[in-house]
């Protein structure tokens, strides 16, 4: 099924509807102060705290009146505790107070954005003035008791918790305490350092001292339970992060994290991580109400952390997993997040501190002696931060500079007298190429250079043919590269091939043959090599990957050519008919050698077609054909039934369990275009419903969760709608178990999107559907991500299948109270929308349409007096609800019926004196019929409430 929506409004509902405010969005621009203060107010009712503030802080500006000024504040104020930005909230409140020291309504406020920022005390004095002016008012008389209990409880815990805190640390650094009870004691000091209180009286009560100790153990365990305690006490309280910093030492800190201990070096890598968001201000936004007391420069520390990693990058004495943590840590924090900020000074500061280490990791050579200790990451990761740096440059002369750079130490390693140290320049282009592209061809220009490699490749030392090989293969990425090379290097490649016994050798130099043999892409037209070249290529590739006595580093190579080669039809096809070519690929996906992601990846994207794929216009075809130019050709063996077959088998194969481990590498090899890759696979796999519980049962929900919230947009959508087709059938429960549930609502909130397509729109609002019929709590995230006016918007699409989808999931909304109160609220017509659509022709839309209705009169008595005055037709469309063949249509319609008359005796004479009556009396007089009972008995209860009410008699006493 494939939708095409173009947003439309329906032309009978939108005759009836009123261009209002909060559902069209008008937003007249005026320059009257008490004007934006009402246009901030309707709003702020409509729960459009953004465009309030807005208005707000335009009308602050412009007044000179102070008692409107202390209003807008108190309003802004309003707005902020809405969206739980606390700080902002006391602030705005406390303006307001400054030119009126009696305003109730700001005092409140301040207190209640106090309280979230846990100055409960300062809370209690502000509410205790509110009380004083307002003895009577019994909210404020409870807040006092709420808040005078919580000071007194938080004295408790506090005096308590410092008595916890010592006896810890006793049991912890006593050698002659039992295993077991060390352990715990461990496990609790982490989960104390985690909370707030917890942390504080940690560190009050010499703390940081007493977990340096434990460090000096060289106790595993308890080295990793006290890193592991500093890393909660610096989360989110840059004063503390910043005392703790200075207290241990960054050169102690990087001397802990350069061990060769993977669990001790990732544990002190989440520690530096931690300093460094909390010393940069990240995460804010998720810890609400954490506030400094003192204003603190960081960069200094920054500079300093960041200057300590680099020089970790070189260090002899640091072990490989050290070296993995310090260039993530580099990478995760130099580069901007979003390209859109100007300041790009920490890449700058780095390229000119530090590329030059950088290139010297990059150029390392794992085989000769002198080489620094790496791990497999390395080079890769390596790689990986030399590309974000580049990409972070903002212009030409900055870009030249890094050039500039590269082609200074690259030129200081040529030496023909010294083959080692050329080794070592080749070896840095080939980095290079694996990083900023673009930037490794213009040193490939560099004089010498290609000559170098093509030299190299001749040479009789088995380490230089390697190099060169490697080399050649990363300067083929590109068709108009690889062009040169097929001319020039693939008579090398084949030689060193035929010559070479060292399988290390002979499987790169084949991979190099496998990537210039699909420089054609899927252009079935455009091969490269003879008819059955790349499948004999495929084969070795396979027979290579299988083979489990060669060393894993030489048989990722082979899926390096599988990734290249599974461009070809036929080549894929083959590959997922070999069930333990798959096995093994899967096998090697779950090792610690996270540089074969990419590759992965790459093969399973081919072999599922998820890639994107041009639409061929046929009247461009043939006029292409006509002038004599190459049109792209699609081989027979990459249409749909074949594709579906392919995904059968890697499914039966165990796919997902790969993906899912793949997903889960902390690791910045994991890019976001390897994460896009992901996100294709996963939906690819997702489009029969019958295989969403297999993928749900191996962890694939679980697993797109973070391929949804980070990665290229193209691969956030791809991953949400994947998470969309699984939430739109699958039992939320088992599919997202716990607190993960509410982590799929935003992504299926972001395909409410006009620029999205209909077929994703429609499942996300199924999924939706789903979720919101779960839980309150459900709904209520729901509404917190601002679904609530696109599913409105899609409530008025003229497409049935996105208008029914809508419907039902605001047919599950309305249970929840905030949803019946915008319902309720003044200046909207979602009421009248509702109404409307009950007299739809769509069976299914006039369901879930007459069910909101029938649980909104149910739940609020002030929508059976709105329903009536929202639209001229009201009591029509609720007779032919009545009225209506399908019987569960027929039972809303009545029990919307039942809700009126029980609202106001008034409403009931006015259904009993229309047509209603006799519908109600012929619907109650039928038969007892277990298939339509329960329409039988809500009209029965409609007439024995009239009955109540003395509007009708029984038919004896008539």
């Amino acid at each position: 099924m494939r939708l095409l929506v173009q947003v439309r409004i329906t032309t009978c509902i939108r005759s009836e509807l009123e261009s209002v405010p909060s559902l069209l969005g008008m937003n007249k621009r005026m320059d009257d102060p008490g004007q934006l203060k009402e246009e901030g107010n309707t709003y702020f009712q409509a729960t459009d705290y953004e465009n309030a503030i807005k208005c707000y802080t335009k009308a602050i500006k412009l007044t000179k009146d102070k008692s409107l000024k202390a209003v807008l504040y108190r309003n802004r104020a309003a707005c902020f505790l809405k969206k739980e930005s606390y700080a902002q909230a006391a602030s705005d409140a406390s303006r307001a107070i400054d030119i009126n020291a009696s305003d109730i309504k700001a005092l409140y406020r301040r207190s209640q954005a106090l309280e979230k920022l846990g100055k409960l005390d300062q809370a209690f004095k502000d509410v205790q003035r509110c009380a004083t002016i307002e003895p009577h008012n019994k909210n404020f008389q409870e807040t006092l008791r709420r808040l005078g209990a919580n000071i007194q409880e938080k004295l408790h815990i506090q005096f308590s918790m410092d008595a916890r805190v010592q006896k810890m640390f006793e049991i912890l650094l006593d050698e002659n305490t039992d295993k077991e009870k060390r352990e715990k004691a461990a496990n609790n000091l982490i989960v104390l350092g985690r909370e707030e209180a917890g942390a504080e009286r940690i560190f009050q009560n010499n703390g940081v001292n007493l977990l340096m100790k434990l460090i000096e153990t060289k106790n595993v365990e308890l080295i990793l339970a006290a890193v592991r305690t500093l890393s909660g006490m610096c989360s989110g309280h840059k004063a503390r992060a910043t005392a703790i910093l200075h207290q241990l030492g960054i050169d102690s800190i990087c001397m802990w994290m350069s061990v060769d201990n993977e669990e001790i070096s990732l544990a002190v890598c989440n520690l530096l991580q931690a300093i460094t968001d909390s010393l940069s201000g990240e995460g804010k936004e998720e810890q609400h109400g954490k506030e400094e007391a003192l204003v603190l420069d960081t960069k200094k520390d920054l500079k300093i952390i960041t200057m300590h990693l680099l020089d970790m990058l070189i260090g002899k004495k640091v072990s490989g997993q050290g070296r993995d943590r310090a260039l993530n840590l580099l990478n995760k924090n130099i580069p901007r997040k979003d390209l859109r900020i100007h300041d790009n000074s920490r890449a700058l500061f780095v390229i000119d501190n530090g590329l030059k280490k950088i290139l010297k990791v990059v150029g390392q050579i794992p085989d000769m002696p002198g080489c620094l200790p790496l791990t497999e990451n390395t080079q890769m990761t390596a790689s990986i931060l030399l590309n974000k740096l580049y990409d972070d440059l903002r212009c030409d002369s900055e870009r030249d500079h890094f050039r500039e750079i590269c082609e200074e130490y690259i030129k200081s390693k040529i030496d023909p007298q010294d083959m080692d140290k050329t080794l070592h320049a080749i070896s840095i282009v080939s980095g290079v190429l694996q990083g900023p592209f673009d930037l490794g061809n213009k040193l490939l220009g560099m004089k010498g250079v290609m000559e170098m490699m093509v030299a190299l490749c001749g040479s009789e030392r088995e380490i230089d043919q390697l190099v060169a090989v490697e080399a050649l293969i990363h300067a083929s990425t590109k068709l108009s590269r690889a062009t040169f090379i097929i001319t020039n290097g693939i008579t090398l490649l084949k030689e060193i091939y035929k010559k070479t016994k060292n399988e290390k050798i002979k499987i790169r130099a084949l991979v190099g043959l496998c990537k210039l043999g699909s420089a054609g892409g899927t252009d079935y037209g455009l091969r490269q090599f003879a008819e059955g070249s790349t499948e004999k290529l495929a084969k070795q590739c396979r027979k290579w990957l299988c083979n489990t006595s060669i060393d894993t580093r030489t048989r990722k190579w082979a899926v390096e050519g599988l990734a290249y080669l599974t461009l070809d039809a036929e080549v894929k096809d083959d590959f997922v008919e070999d069930e333990a070519a798959m096995q093994a690929m899967f096998e090697l996906a779950k090792t610690s050698d996270k540089t074969i992601l990419y590759s992965v990846a790459s093969t399973l994207v081919n072999c599922t077609n998820s890639y994107d794929v041009k639409e061929l216009i046929p009247e461009l075809v043939q006029l292409a054909q006509f002038s004599k130019q190459h049109v792209p050709e699609e081989h027979p063996k990459d249409k749909k039934d074949f594709v579906v077959k392919r995904v059968k088998r890697l499914l039966k194969a165990g796919v997902v369990s790969a993906l899912t481990c793949m997903v889960k590498a902390d690791n910045a090899i994991l890019t976001d275009q390897t994460k896009e890759l992901l996100a294709r696979v996963f939906l690819a796999l997702c489009e029969d419903p019958k295989d969403r519980g297999t993928i749900v049962a191996q962890g694939g929900g679980k697993a797109l969760i973070p391929l949804a919230i980070e990665g290229t947009d193209v691969g956030k959508v791809k991953a949400s709608h994947a998470l969309a087709k699984m939430a739109a059938i699958s039992n939320p429960d088992i599919a997202f178990p716990g607190e993960r549930v509410y982590e799929v609502v935003r992504p299926l909130v972001s395909l409410l999107n006009t620029e999205r397509d209909g077929l994703q729109n429609y499942e996300a609002l199924l999924g939706l559907t789903n979720f919101s019929g779960r839980s309150d709590k459900l709904r209520q995230k729901i509404i917190k991500e601002r679904a609530l006016p696109e599913i409105e918007n899609y409530m008025f699409e003229n497409h049935d299948q996105l208008r029914q989808a809508a419907t039902e999931c605001m047919c599950n909304l309305v249970v929840n109270k905030e949803v019946q109160e915008r319902f309720v609220a003044d200046g909207n017509d979602r009421l009248k929308l509702i109404v409307l659509l009950c007299s739809e022709d769509d069976e299914t839309v006039q369901k879930a349409a007459a069910g909101a209705l029938a649980m909104l009169t149910a739940a609020q008595k002030k929508l059976c007096y709105k329903m009536t005055q929202v639209t001229t037709q009201w009591l029509e469309i609720l007779q032919r609800l009545c009225l209506h063949d399908n019987v569960d249509i027929q039972h809303r319609g009545l029990v919307v019926a039942y809700n009126l008359i029980s609202a106001d005796k008034e409403l009931a004479k006015k259904l009993v004196e229309s047509e209603l009556l006799e519908i109600l009396t012929v619907i109650g007089k039928q038969k007892d019929d277990p298939k339509i009972q329960h329409a039988i008995d809500a009209a029965r209860e409609c007439l024995v409430k009239c009955m109540d009410y003395g509007l009708i008699k029984p038919l004896s006493q008539a």
